[in-house]
């Protein structure tokens, strides 16, 4: 049940003896009483209404909760609640930060329901730890020039009303520098795996101080978000991705330098549940200790468990994570679970359970933290106040307010501003857009692969989803996507940059295009993909940075490579080259244009609506959405690969072996390779034989074999770009399922000229 003082306060004695049963003894916590008063004595925190949304992230989008609130500040000695902005009352207050001297705060603030939040600072006055003057709020962000061009645009639709700002504003932080970064929807980017395109990715920008050269850090295709800033100097925050994983999962922690640089992932990238880990946090003075929250990807609204994680141990797996609230769990899409006295798990979508939100360490023991206790469901508008919790999860009330609820309790004290991270980044190379990037030893992780076995990388991009890509009358969702790409696989376009050698020792040096969704996939002498890279690397401009190779972990530069000097680097960086039948390093991923030419030259005589060989029909001819020959290849496919890559199979996160799927586990490619390809399933090894046996006289050079194992190797993909009309009922529209060029299949723009060829 929850208290039913109005306002329940803890004085610092009360709040610092929480150890308890941890504590050993009454001077223990006469010792921690004595340390939380020297540091801090006051907590700031926001009062509103639960948000309603129902994904993780998207409180911009579809939060229904009533407007009303305060960023406010609580004295710990006295139990006083003072509301900072009291002229913003009327609005909805989004999250916070305070400054390293204590002296500043910055918030994100709407007016309306159809407005954008904006950033907004106010000054505070040490000594009262109130707001300092009389001036307004400072607000740093406005809308952008053509916002209300953006918002008719697309605004709106038959279905009713989309996405409704031109753009929004969240999750500000402050910078050791005196930038400031936040998350923003000004990338107008859709998120890929919603058919209705109701929801928009938020990617991390950086702006000065006041609120000028605003400039993205990323340019992910799906959402970043809750940004904090870490002891090294680095942002720690969130990052949803999927490349060829199921789209549920990962939203993990990463970090990066201000500047965008040196982006890495922290934790999660394997983890397929919880679905979310958001507002991580560093532990006090503990190194590669975490704090996050683990919520539901579908509603509620950045809700769940609180879990610490230890990056030390082996980050490919659960064993970091130790649950602080062990009695709360997410182990579906939606809903909580909670333990029984019985020992036994029980789901419960309505949340009826305890809920957390907020975690802020205060030691490696204590955690500020806000909490809704067992009893109300997960959306009352004001069951959340503000606790105090400890190591092994018990919670004692701080605040609560029984006409809103209390959210993101942070102490209000001077910090150390970490260091300011010093810029690397070539000027060169970022004036061409372009960054560099070395292997030192590309078998390293790379289980039961034989050196010499790797000939190539292959550098592919994920493309993000334009907003201008809109389909407003829905012609062409497939499953989840809003504009069809495949058939059950691929929901962010890939195009592929090229091919760049790879030396005798495993390593590599080349360059890759900046600000761009890169990933990588490791070839054999034959072209094929022995490993692919389910992540990307957003290299800024400029940018030179390393991996030891496969699979690499924190822990890795130990256990790489050694003895000798790195081959690849005793020579300039490759420049990506065309594949062998290819004209152009670059080029889309085109199964028409691709794939097909190949099938009607080698294939099509036997495989026809009248011989209909093995029961396969080739024929360029189009059906709904894809042609005969794509549906008819792509169910055979997706039966011998199993789930692996599977967009709908929303576990698909964990690492997969070499030679375990693509091309290395299907039968086309062994079957016309002469023998030269080998599978590791024994099942297709012998059904290789048979099909072998029955396509002898079938002699595919090995550029038109090339074209099949690089069309599998990207997850079967079937529309080289976002654009041009794709269902059948428009196939004498003259903008129907055009061949675009590269720059058209990677550029925001809709291209004026779409030629087929």
């Amino acid at each position: 049940m929850r208290p039913t003082a109005i306002a329940a306060v803890l004085t610092i004695a009360a709040l610092c003896s929480l150890a308890g049963a941890a504590d050993p003894a009454p001077d223990g916590r006469k010792a921690l009483l004595n340390a939380c008063a020297k540091q801090f004595e006051r907590i700031v925190f926001i009062k509103r209404n639960t948000c309603t949304a129902d994904h993780y992230y998207t409180d911009h989008v579809n939060d229904r909760a009533k407007p009303g609130g305060n960023l406010c500040v609580l004295n710990l000695r006295d139990g006083k609640v003072s509301e900072l902005v009291g002229e913003l009352k009327d609005g909805w207050f989004g999250r916070f930060d305070v400054s390293f001297d204590a002296k500043k705060i910055i918030f994100g603030w709407k007016k309306a329901a159809k407005q954008g939040y904006r950033i907004y600072e106010i000054d505070i006055d040490p000594a009262t730890g109130l707001r300092a003057g009389s001036s307004p709020p400072r607000q740093l962000t406005f809308p952008t020039a053509d916002e209300a061009q953006l918002v008719k645009k697309y605004g709106k639709s038959r279905g009713g009303v989309y996405y409704h700002h031109g753009t929004d504003d969240m999750h500000p932080c402050y910078l050791p520098d005196g930038g400031i970064v936040f998350t923003s929807t000004r990338c107008q980017f859709g998120v890929l795996c919603n058919n209705d395109d109701v929801f928009t990715s938020t990617i991390l920008h950086r702006m000065s101080a006041d609120g000028r050269n605003i400039r993205k850090l990323s340019n992910s295709a799906l959402s970043e978000s809750s940004p904090c800033v870490m002891p090294d100097g680095r942002i720690l925050y969130t990052r949803w991705e999927y490349v060829d994983k199921g789209h549920i999962g990962a939203k993990c922690l990463w970090a990066m330098k201000p500047d965008g640089t040196g982006s890495v992932e922290i934790y999660g990238n394997d983890v397929s549940y919880p679905p979310t880990f958001i507002y991580g946090r560093p532990i006090p003075g503990k190194t590669n200790e975490y704090v996050f929250l683990g919520t539901p990807h579908c509603f509620p609204n950045s809700i769940g468990t609180i879990i610490r994680i230890n990056t030390s141990k082996n980050i490919r797996t659960r064993e970091p994570m130790t649950y602080m609230t062990p009695q709360v769990d997410i182990r579906t899409e939606k809903g909580f679970w909670y333990l029984q006295s019985s020992g036994e798990w029980k789901h419960d979508n309505n949340g009826s359970g305890p809920v957390f939100k907020d975690p802020y360490p205060l030691s490696e023991k204590l955690f500020l933290v806000a909490h809704k206790p067992a009893g109300p469901k997960w959306n009352d508008p004001t069951a959340y106040g503000l606790y105090l919790m400890d190591d092994s999860g018990k919670v004692r009330l701080v605040y609560n307010d029984q006409s809103l609820s209390c959210w993101q309790p942070y102490p209000l004290r001077a910090r150390t501003r970490p260091p300011v991270l010093r810029s690397t980044v070539d000027a060169g190379l970022a004036g061409k857009k372009q960054a560099v990037c070395v292997v030192t030893d590309v078998y390293h992780g790379l289980e039961n692969v034989e050196r010499g076995t790797i000939k190539y990388i292959r550098i592919l991009e994920q493309v993000p989803r334009p907003w201008s890509a809109r389909r407003r009358d829905g012609s062409d969702k497939y499953g989840k996507a809003h504009v069809v790409l495949s058939r059950r696989t691929v929901l962010g376009l890939k195009v592929q940059w090229g091919i760049v050698p790879v030396e005798d020792d495993g390593s590599a040096n080349f360059i890759v295009p900046a600000d761009r969704n890169i990933y990588l996939q490791v070839l054999d002498e034959n072209f094929l993909a022995v490993q692919t890279e389910r992540s990307y690397v957003n290299y800024r401009p400029g940018e030179t940075r390393s991996c030891i190779g496969c699979h690499e972990t924190p822990n890795s530069a130990a256990a790489g490579r050694s003895g000798g000097a790195v081959r690849a680097l005793k020579r300039s960086p490759s420049i990506p080259a065309a594949q062998p039948g290819d004209k152009f390093a670059r080029r889309t991923l085109h199964y028409p244009t691709d794939v097909q030419p190949v099938l009607d030259r080698y294939c099509l005589k036997c495989h026809n609506p009248k011989k209909k060989s093995g029961g396969i029909d080739l024929r360029g001819t189009p059906t709904s959405l894809f042609s005969v020959s794509y549906e008819s290849l792509v169910s055979r496919i997706e039966k011998q690969q199993g789930p692996g890559l599977k967009e709908g199979f929303k576990e698909s996160v964990k690492y997969l072996p070499a030679r375990s799927c693509l091309s290395y586990g299907t039968t086309v490619v062994a079957m016309h390779s002469r023998g030269k390809v080998r599978l590791a399933d024994k099942a297709l090894t012998t059904r290789v034989a048979e099909l072998a046996k029955k396509h002898k006289e079938v002699n595919l050079t090995p550029a038109a074999l090339l074209k099949i194992s690089n069309w599998i190797d990207a997850n079967c993909q079937y529309y080289g770009s976002y654009w041009g009309r794709r269902h059948v009922r428009f196939k004498n529209h003259p903008d129907f399922r055009p061949d675009v060029t590269f720059p058209q299949a990677i550029s925001t723009t809709p291209p004026k000229t779409r030629p087929k060829r």
